[in-house]
């Protein structure tokens, strides 16, 4: 964070490059944060640091020599904690608690303040040498090591683990100490380690502020010398903060006992299921988070796919498809038979595109059955069915079984081998709609792949109706969305036409607290769709290549995953960056 605040400074040219190295050598020699260093040097005053920080991050400005903290505050954070992150509460109304802090955008400071006073946090900007003041004032001068140095860790090893332990030491209790990996453990232990009420709060607070960050998943990672937790927030993880190492077995034993795992088994990997009803914003929701546990070399990694049914979209034009897309799409999935294959990587919202097909399909006349691995949601008036292969339920003997239960439209999870590739294509000749995915990097390369796993030509051709590749890219920032000026041949290189580089408009997030200083909130679709015609169908015939089928299709008005990227830079929503990690030209 030091180096990136004296680069927001830089970029804002409140400071030179020189004055910045200048700092960065001070702070290496004293071990203080970025910003004191500035200040100290004089190249910055502490009032345009407190403008520039809370300009950039949306939050208001306190002078704190000219506002007197109500002693009771004091006792509600510890003070190594205050020191740690140079922060000071300020206020409270009800349960929520306002701290001053030198970097307001810290979430592992936030995290441990939320944790540790059971209140909801807001900020406010204030100098560090203001905020060292103040603690100096109120809880008296400090001695020995300095706690927060440039990184915000511990200088010393033995003390890394102070600010988070001393929290919850009182709670603990004895019988914490947690077994060493070398040694036989005990599973007695490590359950009542589990249902230590510190623990238990921690976890759940996991859980709650990732679904609060609209996260889609949780990583607990366990390193030889750390536990680091973080979440994917719009397709990108993020780190939130490392709780000590010595709860590493207590917070994973935590987690496989809420999802009803084996928490004795460390050798193998498991799967779980969380179901929790949360109070959010005021209101109770019910989410399902599915649990996969990992042995790594230095214990278990966990990893928590949150489910909220409120964050599946089935109104397809809200998607991001194009119109002519979205219209290729529709007119394929109301035909009475043939397949669709949507393709793209983990994570690119394949199901979330199927599942709004099949909604669009959903009436009491048509039986409509699917086979996933997992069931994500549950849809009323949709016989789904929950892949176990461990017992012999794999997507092909599924598909065997639906064709007894005369069904009209079909949902294959995914198309994973031969088998299951050819009864899907039977399925689709003999008078069905078949919907699946498979895992291509385009429409076109679908067809090869197909022909790869030994399905013939002339079924390819004539049961496959359309061929869907997507990607999910981040949305700018409406709150701190700014232009950036390109050159012109820059963007004819990346894409767009002369003309349209004559005029377009590029624009950029610059991070503000709306969206965690990221410049991003929320994603949106890439779709590019091929409609097997007449014409494409010859090509597959006469065994011509991907790139062959590519070609023509974009002749015939395909639009590919970097034009649809590119529309969506010219209408503002993504950024150039975005398009160009997600798509090639």
């Amino acid at each position: 964070m030091a180096r990136r605040l004296g680069e927001m400074l830089l970029e804002a040219g409140l400071i030179t490059r020189e004055q910045l190295e200048r700092a960065l050598d001070y702070q290496r020699e004293t071990g203080k944060r970025i910003g004191a260093c500035l200040i100290e040097l004089g190249l910055i005053t502490e009032e345009d640091l407190a403008d520039f920080l809370s300009k950039k991050h949306g939050v208001p400005t306190i002078n704190l020599r000219h506002f007197e903290i109500d002693p009771s505050l004091l006792k509600i954070i510890p003070v190594d904690l205050c020191r740690r992150y140079m922060l000071i509460p300020v206020s409270k109304s009800g349960p929520v608690l306002t701290i001053a802090m030198a970097d307001p955008t810290d979430l592992e400071a936030i995290t441990q303040v939320e944790f540790a006073t059971n209140y909801s946090v807001e900020t406010v900007v204030a100098p560090e040498t203001m905020i060292e003041e103040a603690l100096n004032k109120y809880f008296g001068p400090q001695h020995g090591i300095d706690l927060a140095n440039q990184q915000g860790v511990l200088e010393a090893e033995e003390e890394d683990e102070l600010s988070f332990e001393d929290i919850i030491e009182e709670e603990l209790g004895e019988g914490m100490e947690l077994v060493d990996e070398e040694l036989e453990f005990d599973a007695v232990a490590l359950a009542r380690a589990a249902d230590e009420k510190p623990i238990i709060k921690l976890v759940n607070k996991i859980l709650y502020d990732a679904v609060r960050a609209d996260a889609s998943d949780i990583h607990i990672e366990p390193y030889e010398k750390e536990l680091r937790i973080r979440y994917r927030i719009d397709g990108v993880l993020q780190p939130i903060f490392n709780p000590p190492i010595k709860l590493k077995d207590a917070i994973i034993s935590r987690v496989k006992v809420m999802s009803k795992m084996d928490i004795a088994e460390k050798r193998l990997p498991q799967d779980g299921r969380i179901k929790m009803r949360m109070k959010i914003d005021g209101r109770s929701k019910t989410l399902d988070f599915r649990v996969s546990c990992l042995p790594v070399i230095h214990g278990e990694k966990i990893v928590i796919r949150i489910l909220d049914p409120e964050k599946l979209f089935l109104d397809m034009t809200k998607l991001g498809y194009e119109p002519e897309s979205l219209e290729k799409f529709e007119r394929a999935i109301l035909k009475p038979w043939g397949m669709i294959l949507v393709t793209g990587p983990t994570g690119s919202g394949k199901t979330n595109t199927l599942y709004s097909g099949i909604s669009r399909l959903n009436t009491p006349e048509v039986n409509i059955m699917t086979a996933e691995d997992p069931v994500e949601f549950n849809l009323h008036g949709i016989n789904q069915v929950q892949i176990n292969e461990a017992v012999g339920l794999t997507f092909a003997s599924a598909l065997r079984s639906f064709l007894r239960q005369d069904p009209n439209i079909i949902l294959v999870g995914e198309i994973r081998d031969f088998e299951t590739a050819e009864i899907a294509i039977k399925a689709a000749l003999t008078g069905h709609l078949v919907l699946s995915t498979l895992h291509t990097n385009d429409a076109p390369s679908t067809i090869t792949r197909l022909m790869n796993m030994g399905i013939e030509p002339f079924l390819v051709a004539t049961s496959v109706h359309l061929i869907q590749a997507q990607r999910l890219v981040r949305r700018i920032c409406p709150e701190c969305k700014e232009e950036v000026k390109l050159p012109a041949q820059a963007l004819i290189e990346v894409g767009f036409t002369p003309e349209e580089a004559k005029s377009v408009k590029v624009f950029k997030g610059q991070g503000c607290g709306n969206c965690n200083n990221t410049g991003y909130r929320g994603r949106i679709g890439l779709f590019e769709v091929l409609e097997v015609d007449d014409d494409i169908r010859e090509m597959i015939l006469s065994g011509a290549s991907a790139l062959e089928i590519r070609r023509m299709a974009i002749e015939k008005g395909m639009i590919t995953l970097r034009r649809s990227g590119l529309i969506k830079v010219m209408n503002g929503i993504t950024t150039l960056e975005e398009v160009l990690r997600e798509t090639v030209k």
